[in-house]
């Protein structure tokens, strides 16, 4: 689907196991070669083409004005599609598309799951009829879990390798594994803090059931995550290898947004190693933990792999990564995450941690100052993402002007 404002314009799909579509990779490699750069962008939560393209459109659209010489600088664009999906409860903020909204596991939500993760449309009929219900017989709750784990797969040991960021154990995490009521009473507590649902004020059965609904929502995530790190490593990072040698004299820049954050990160870890195309990384809310790229981190030094910055955008409006991300965590055993300075907080909330000397600063001082190349920098973009309301916050809030510059000057564009 062609993206206005920006020319020339790829997509680039990949499945679930991050096999690319091989006549849109074969697209790139026969035109890209002209280009003296391209910048691949990575949607976050979104569940299907049409949508990632609008948001893409909107990403790129200042673009073209931005770049400070269009005769020398020849950009080329594409957008990276992969596999994952937004619940109807999250808005866009002033996104024209943006469906009015519901709560989560609505019939739209259990269609869009049953799009992203097939196999199973049979536990997903059954979470709708239990979430519709709100059953307070014994055992309900157990039911429901056990429902929302076969149809993520998130209690196989592969889907937990899959979605880890730091070192750990191959254990899935006890949010699917622990009292199913323990656990939707904590992830209730958790919408109260966010103020996401009036209803929480009512009886435990409504507030419980909430939390049910959040679990879906997380183990949705959850399984997201690891798929957003195998479609990097598996399927764009090796095509990042073809265009090094197809395309020699292009420098690529990556931006991602939350999940697809993560996944232009583990592109980086399927590059070949004599691939040295990859001039700048731009991560906008970044989905996964930040100490990724620190000692320990699945990450561990690939920065090194990169000519410019990586640039992680982060904001305390983010209730998605503010509230939620931690709790998985403290959910998973890591009890100090709530605080703020646990180990596995999200790089969209505060930045890179555990690399020492690494650059922090807010977005205007970023726009003015020099990026290091080979290096992580964290920008404070609060100050611009910080529209939107519960249960994700300003998680979306991407599309500004001087987001778009912020990435052009990272790759030293501008």
């Amino acid at each position: 689907m062609a993206v206005a404002h920006v020319q020339p314009y790829w997509d680039l799909t990949f499945d679930a196991d991050g096999d690319p579509d091989p006549g849109q990779r074969d697209a790139l490699l026969a035109h890209v070669g002209d280009r003296t750069d391209l910048v691949l962008f990575a949607h976050g939560w979104n569940d299907d083409v049409s949508k990632a393209s609008a948001l893409f459109a909107r990403f790129y659209a200042p673009f073209p004005g931005l770049l400070a010489d269009a005769r020398r600088i020849r950009l080329g664009y594409a957008g990276v599609h992969w596999p994952s999906m937004r619940f109807s409860d999250e808005p866009i903020p002033d996104f024209p598309h943006t469906a009015a909204l519901a709560e989560a596991g609505t019939d739209a939500d259990i269609a869009a799951l049953k799009r992203v993760l097939p196999g199973h449309d049979a536990a997903a009929d059954r979470i709708a009829h239990l979430l519709a219900r709100q059953p307070d017989e014994p055992g309900a709750l157990a039911g429901f879990a056990a429902l929302v784990r076969t149809l993520t797969g998130c209690a196989e040991p592969r889907a937990t390798v899959l979605a880890q960021d730091v070192g750990g154990t191959d254990a899935p995490p006890a949010l699917f594994t622990e009292d199913p009521a323990a656990m939707c009473a904590a992830l209730a507590g958790a919408l109260a803090a966010a103020q996401c649902r009036a209803d929480l004020l009512g009886g435990l059965g409504g507030t419980i059931w909430s939390g049910a609904r959040e679990l879906l929502r997380q183990a949705a995530y959850y399984a997201m995550k690891g798929r957003a790190g195998r479609v990097g490593r598996a399927g764009l990072g090796p095509l990042l290898g073809l265009l090094a040698v197809r395309a020699p004299g292009t420098r690529v820049h990556l931006a991602g947004h939350s999940f697809g954050a993560r996944l232009v990160s583990f592109a980086l870890a399927g590059l070949p190693p004599e691939a040295r195309n990859v001039a700048s990384v731009t991560l906008l809310q970044g989905a996964f933990s930040h100490s990724a790229y620190a000692p320990g981190g699945a990450l561990q030094g690939l920065q090194a792999r990169v000519h410019g910055p990586v640039v992680a955008c982060h904001s305390t409006h983010d209730q998605a990564l503010g509230i939620f991300y931690p709790l998985m965590s403290r959910l998973s055993g890591d009890d100090r995450s709530l605080l703020g300075d646990g180990r596995w907080g999200a790089l969209g909330h505060d930045g890179f941690h555990g690399i020492p000397g690494t650059p922090a600063m807010p977005l205007a001082a970023a726009l003015r100052g020099v990026l290091p190349g080979g290096r992580c920098v964290s920008v404070d973009a609060s100050a611009v993402i910080r529209a939107g309301g519960p249960p994700a916050g300003a998680h979306s809030d991407i599309y500004h002007p001087d987001l778009a510059r912020l990435a052009l000057h990272a790759a030293a564009l501008l």
